[in-house]
């Protein structure tokens, strides 16, 4: 029995496979920038004195390390609704991603805060700097550096894992594949061209915030 592909009768639907891809970029982009700052702020505090908002911030990291996204992303969608909280499956995605990436990023970001020699501290306080001055000129710029390359790997990790998004009809990439498929029954094409597509938005997405990263925190990262 001879398969024939037919790549050609995906061509009337590349504007909704570059529809979905946009909306991905776009949901991936405010992920992205919202998740690290979450995680900064979570190393900020984690890495501070033992309290009260530590141990919150320290139980949401376990909570959500330690959970399916796919289970996140339905209690927002399902569970907040039942609280009185009615979200668009848009925000519903976004939310579910930043809180994912805040807390994985947290935890990368006090790894390499942890490291910081005690002497930077130190030097800071004779130097008149308070707590807060410290961190974000002394200790941050470094642990960043540090950890930058990770951090690039988990950012890309949550965008492959927003195709997840599609399971409460919110229209990105694996959404509009699954719409094309139903359509059109070439399931092998559609697929195909859907995960060479994830696959060059990932290469894409490392080249570009390594970029970022050797321009912002210096040529070695």
């Amino acid at each position: 029995m001879t398969t024939q592909l037919d790549f050609a009768a995906l061509l009337p639907f590349w504007p909704e496979l570059l529809s979905g891809l946009w909306t991905t970029l776009t949901l991936t982009a405010l992920a992205t920038v919202g998740g690290i700052a979450i995680g900064i702020t979570g190393a900020a505090i984690r890495s501070g004195k033992p309290g009260l908002l530590s141990l919150i911030w320290g139980g949401y990291v376990e909570l959500i390390r330690n959970t399916p996204f796919v289970v996140q992303l339905f209690f927002i969608v399902f569970g907040l609704p039942g609280l009185g909280l009615k979200l668009t499956a848009g925000q519903a995605a976004l939310i579910a991603m930043l809180v994912n990436l805040g807390a994985y990023s947290t935890e990368i970001v006090r790894a390499g805060i942890q490291v910081t020699p005690k002497g930077q501290w130190e030097a800071a306080r004779v130097l008149g700097l308070t707590r807060s001055q410290t961190f974000v000129r002394v200790v941050l710029p470094p642990a960043l550096k540090r950890i930058y390359p990770a951090l690039v790997s988990q950012c890309i990790i949550v965008m492959l894992g927003s195709s997840v998004v599609s399971q409460v009809s919110y229209e990105e990439l694996t959404f509009m594949a699954n719409l094309i498929q139903s359509r059109t029954f070439l399931s092998f094409e559609v697929y195909l061209v859907t995960t060479l597509m994830y696959l060059a938005l990932s290469l894409l997405m490392r080249q570009a915030l390594l970029a970022a990263g050797r321009k912002w925190l210096g040529s070695d990262v």
